[in-house]
């Protein structure tokens, strides 16, 4: 196993026994219905904020990338002359072979 598959397995567990934790600490203090919704909340809560971190780890800018707010535009590299350009041909000399950069 990669030390980056043992990292993400690692971190994991951690945020699985932090969950666990905090459910069993909420059950005990709070009476049972409220508690099952805390409880509830308390999870999405934890799973918003680390998709949120795993987002901004990956350089995606969190929530606002999900709706459009931050996309980068595409530019492409023309193979025939090497021009750089945001359409899908070459404005220079008109070819279609490109690349994404």
């Amino acid at each position: 196993m990669n030390p980056d598959s043992k990292r993400f397995f690692r971190t994991q567990m951690i945020w699985m026994v932090i969950t666990l934790g905090m459910s069993i600490a909420i059950s005990l203090v709070v009476p049972f219905p409220y508690s099952f919704v805390v409880i509830i909340g308390v999870f999405l809560g934890i799973n918003y904020f680390m998709r949120k971190k795993q987002l901004r780890m990956m350089g995606m800018g969190g929530m606002g990338s999900l709706f459009g707010g931050h996309e980068r535009a595409v530019t492409f590299y023309c193979m025939n002359c090497g021009f750089k350009h945001n359409e899908r041909s070459c404005p220079r000399c008109g070819s279609t072979g490109t690349r994404i950069v």
